[in-house]
Formats: structure tokens, C-alpha cells, sequence
């Protein structure tokens, strides 16, 4: 009887094809050409989140030239592009640089177990026909760090009762025609505030139904200055004048919402007053619907490209209700107030789900321990855990560019190994180390999962910094085997 075929061996296994793995996969075959790699991506397409959501203007809520690959500048004239543009432009560069011929479509990795004995990683993966495993010597998981599978969706009461359609923008249905129908969309996040002027362009009533409101921030689809760098300088420079221009201006701004919050809300709500100028009543409607209780950057800020909602609330194809849900009914939704919105389509924006290490059963030597008990190094590994690692962006700027300071530092690690002779490398958190929350914002999207969360330290290298700056300074100039054990 012939043996059966040991499983396929990489040195270093991607999980994830959106902007992080394929970020992931050409710092690896740039500064570790030595190493073999692969990509292994669940769904039957790259692009990550810009290829699952398609929801009617569904666009990027941060600017391209920080958003895009540092390798690849974003050369588009949209600063805040649509999610086809993005998607293209992933799709783009991993054809550009052979990327796409590593990856493996529909390859949904459910499980990674840590030997020590064999200093490797087995990976357990389905596939349309069949459960496999593969093996590999370092596991990087640029999977993001929300469900695709299912979004954030309160049960309403009465919702057995309405008559028309009700939808989560998650999974948004090819067959819908907002043409004159009377939309009511529910949320006030970063989703919600798209969908609204989109829906509204396409010839849709819409009520949005805020429980409580958010802070708000208009920005030009155009940026002037990276268009006039663009036609002076070559693209990679124009590129990165413009990444740290909008770098350097994200963080101050973030910056003065900590340090001077009554600086920064007054700033943000003299943008939202300009912006309904026209409106009856507007200084009624700008306090009543957006101006929160909590301070600016508490909870992710919320772009308005071009002012687009503005302008549909200023023309009345669009108004915003700060209200709470009573129950459905057969015609819409009845409110606390007792006011009922009558709709024919009811858009549930309310968020998305959590997914720690996108659902993968994480252990070592057979062990699983609790995610909220493990502890995050360097905003990127895990303490006690060998040879893994795991893309996490920013809050309060960019995903991309702490995913790509992230690959770097990966890169970094995986060559000191080899230069040494060693093969493992495990991140050894101090008995002292007190824990502390990992993402320093009071979403609702965050606190449903701070349970399960895992938690930085107190101090460096165990802490995870919202400062691109600091990052780069420690990701790529500090020291590798700082609080590491190596064999």
C-alpha cells in the first residue's frame, strides 16, 4: 500500500486576499525572496472587503493615497474612491506583481495547530470538495477582523409584521430598484451615511434613523494638492508627499481631539453648519442630529464625501430622525415618539459582527486558551504563541498603513531567523504586564466584542499605538528580539 502524501509545506501561509494579504505578499517576496508563500482566501474572489460589500455607493471612508499600497500608489483622481475602483485596484496590483498566481481561491482555513516538537503550524482547510491540511513554518493571518459571514443585526420587535423588504447592507440584493420607493435606513455609522445620499441619488425617498448621533466630517472627492504633486513630480514621489502630507494632517487632527476635544468639536460642527447652511431651522437640525454626547475620535469620525448628505437633506430627498425603534409594522416602523415611518424597504445598518483571528481555531500543542486572556505584541503577534502573526490597521487612520508597517516587521523577524540559524520565534509577555483594552474606541461594534477581544499591556513592546509615526520608528528600527524567545 503506498503511504499517503505528506500535506503541502510553505514557509509562510497568508490567509486573507484583500488589501492586507496582498500588502503581506509582496513584502515577502521583495525582502524574503527566499521564502516560499501562498494565499489562502475563502471566498471565490481577492479584494477582501471592497469585493463582499456592494451596497449602493459604497466607497472608502479614509484617503486612497494612505488607504492604497505604499508600493503602488493610488494614481486615480478620486481621493475617496468608490469600492469598484479599490477593488479593481487590488485586483490591478496583484496581477502587476504575480501575486494573483499564489493565491487560492476558496481555500476557507477553519483551524491552526502549533507543534512544538515539529516547529510547525498545520493548517486545516476546506474546500468546495473536501477538508485538508497544510503545513507551515509561519501563520499570517490578514483576514481583518469583522464576520463576512454575518453583520450586526438587533432582532426588532414586530419585524415578522413588515410588509416590504428588509436588508442588511452586508448583503445587498442585485434586484433592488430604489427608484421612488420609500427607503428608511437605520444606523448612524460610516454605512449608514453612505447609503443615504446614494440611495437618494438613485431616486429614493430616505428616512435615516439615528439612535443616537455621530460626528461628522465632510471631504472632497478630489485632493488638489495630490493632483497638482501628481503633475509635477514622478508617481512614486508625488505618492509618498501625499501620504504624509494626509499622514501628518490625520494624526494632528486626531491628536487635538484628545488633547483639546472643545477645540475639535468646534471645528467639526462649524463643517456640518456650512454644510446646511440652506436648510430651514438648521442650527435646530445640527444640534438635535449631529452633535454628539461623546468627544470627537471616542467612536470612529464619519466622512461625508463632497458633502453629499448635506446636499441631499438640503434639497429634501433625505431627512434624519434621532430616534428609537418602538416595534415594526405592517406599514414601516413606529418610533418611541410615536411617529410611523412608512416604508417599503427597511435598511438595517447596523453594523458588523467581531471576528477574532477570523474565526480560526487557534491552538498550540492541542491548547486553546481563551482569546481574551492572550496577550497583543507589538500590535501584531501574540504573546506565548509561536510564529504568527496577525494584520491589524488603525483606528483612527488608514487600515493600510499599519498592515504594511506589520508585513515589514514580519519580514524583519523572519530574516533574523534565518541569519541566525533559528527557526522559531515566541513573543514572552513579563508576569507583571497589566492589561489593558485593545481598541481605544467606545463603538458599539467594539464594546459587543471586548469580551473576547485580546488586550495590550501597559508598556512597550506590548502595547498597540494609534501613531503611524511611533509605529514606523519601532516596526522598522527596533529591536526584533526585544521580549522574544528564540530556538
Amino acid at each position: 500500500m503506498t503511504p499517503p502524501s505528506p500535506p503541502e509545506h510553505v514557509d509562510v501561509l497568508i490567509v486573507g486576499a484583500g488589501l492586507s494579504g496582498i500588502n503581506a505578499a509582496y513584502r515577502l517576496q521583495t525582502e524574503c525572496p527566499a521564502r516560499t508563500w501562498a494565499i489562502l482566501e475563502g471566498r471565490d474572489a481577492i479584494g477582501g472587503t471592497w469585493d463582499l460589500f456592494r451596497y449602493p455607493g459604497i466607497r472608502s471612508d479614509s484617503d486612497m493615497a494612505t488607504l492604497g499600497f505604499p508600493f503602488e500608489p493610488w494614481s486615480e483622481a478620486d481621493a475617496i474612491a468608490d469600492g469598484d475602483q479599490i477593488r479593481d485596484y487590488i485586483r490591478r496590483t496583484a496581477a502587476k506583481h504575480g501575486i494573483d498566481e499564489h493565491i487560492r481561491l476558496r481555500h476557507r482555513v477553519v483551524a491552526a495547530d502549533w507543534s512544538s516538537e515539529a516547529a510547525r503550524w498545520t493548517v486545516t482547510v476546506q474546500t468546495a470538495d473536501a477538508t485538508t491540511t497544510m503545513t507551515c513554518g509561519f501563520l499570517y493571518l490578514c483576514s481583518g477582523y469583522y464576520d463576512y459571514d454575518s453583520g450586526h443585526r438587533p432582532d426588532f420587535p414586530g419585524e415578522e409584521r413588515f410588509r416590504g423588504r428588509l436588508i442588511h447592507p452586508q448583503f445587498w440584493p442585485d434586484d433592488l430598484d430604489p427608484e421612488g420607493a420609500r427607503i428608511v435606513v437605520i444606523g448612524s455609522g460610516a454605512t449608514a451615511m453612505t447609503l443615504v445620499p446614494a440611495l437618494a441619488e438613485r431616486g429614493a425617498h430616505v428616512t435615516m434613523l439615528q439612535r443616537s448621533t455621530t460626528w461628522v466630517t465632510a471631504l472632497p472627492r478630489r485632493d488638489r494638492v495630490a493632483d497638482t504633486l501628481r503633475r509635477v513630480l514622478p508617481s512614486k514621489v508625488a505618492g509618498t508627499a501625499v501620504r504624509y502630507k494626509n499622514v501628518l494632517f490625520s494624526m494632528a487632527f486626531y491628536q487635538l481631539s484628545r488633547r483639546r476635544p472643545r477645540w475639535a468639536r468646534a471645528l467639526l460642527l462649524k463643517g456640518v453648519r456650512r454644510g446646511l447652511a440652506e436648510v430651514p431651522d438648521a442650527h435646530e437640525l445640527v444640534a438635535e442630529h449631529f452633535t454628539p454626547s461623546y468627544d470627537p475620535w471616542d467612536q470612529r469620525l464619519c466622512v461625508v464625501r463632497d458633502g453629499d448628505l448635506f446636499d441631499a437633506l438640503r434639497d429634501g430627498r433625505a431627512e434624519i430622525l434621532t430616534d428609537t425603534v418602538d416595534t415594526f409594522t405592517e406599514r414601516g416602523v413606529r418610533l418611541t415618539s410615536g411617529r410611523e415611518l412608512e416604508a417599503d424597504v427597511i435598511v438595517t445598518a447596523t453594523g458588523l459582527k467581531i471576528l477574532v483571528a477570523g474565526g480560526i481555531d487557534v491552538s498550540v500543542d492541542g491548547e486553546r486558551r481563551p482569546t481574551s486572556e492572550l496577550r497583543v505584541y507589538r500590535g501584531l503577534m501574540i504573546g506565548d504563541v509561536p510564529n504568527f502573526a496577525l494584520s491589524v490597521g488603525y483606528v483612527n487612520a488608514s487600515w493600510t498603513l499599519r498592515s504594511d508597517l506589520a508585513s515589514r516587521y514580519v519580514c524583519r523577524l523572519l530574516n533574523h531567523l534565518a541569519s541566525n540559524g533559528l527557526t522559531v520565534a515566541v513573543p514572552q509577555p513579563p508576569a507583571d504586564l497589566v492589561a489593558r483594552p485593545l481598541l481605544p474606541l467606545s463603538s458599539g461594534y467594539v464594546q459587543r466584542a471586548a469580551g473576547r477581544l485580546p488586550r495590550q499591556g501597559d508598556r512597550a513592546p506590548w502595547l498597540m499605538r494609534q501613531n503611524y509615526l511611533l509605529d514606523r520608528r519601532e516596526l522598522l528600527g527596533g529591536d526584533v528580539t526585544d521580549s522574544m524567545a528564540f530556538r
